[in-house]
């Protein structure tokens, strides 16, 4: 039986934050490293923005599923796995060995 919380309401939200941060952390880094990097700056925040992007709308997509098997309208087997959080887990880590090999490189 289906519980009418707010959870899936909350974990959307939840991924959302986080698209947005994933989203405009490259751009804020951009504006502030733009004079020292260049074009690598740029290109770097059009990769991060669009990742964020692409995030929110994954999530999106994996929160009209959930609800639809919550409320009985889909298949349960058709419920996402954990891609979205590995993809954004990789997404992070990738972006922190970056930084961290820029910070190497200029010292």
């Amino acid at each position: 039986m289906f519980d009418p919380g707010l959870q899936p309401e909350r974990t959307a939200l939840a991924w959302r934050r986080t698209a947005l941060a994933l989203a405009l952390g490259p751009l804020l880094a951009a504006r502030l490293f733009a004079p020292q990097l260049g074009a690598l700056t740029l290109a770097a925040a059009l990769v991060g923005a669009a990742l964020g992007a692409s995030i929110a709308l994954v999530a999106t997509a994996r929160y009209r599923t959930v609800h639809g098997v919550l409320v009985g309208q889909g298949e349960r087997r058709g419920l996402p796995g954990a891609a979205l959080l590995l993809g954004t887990a990789a997404v992070t880590f990738l972006a922190g060995i970056g930084a961290l090999a820029l910070v190497i490189s200029r010292l």
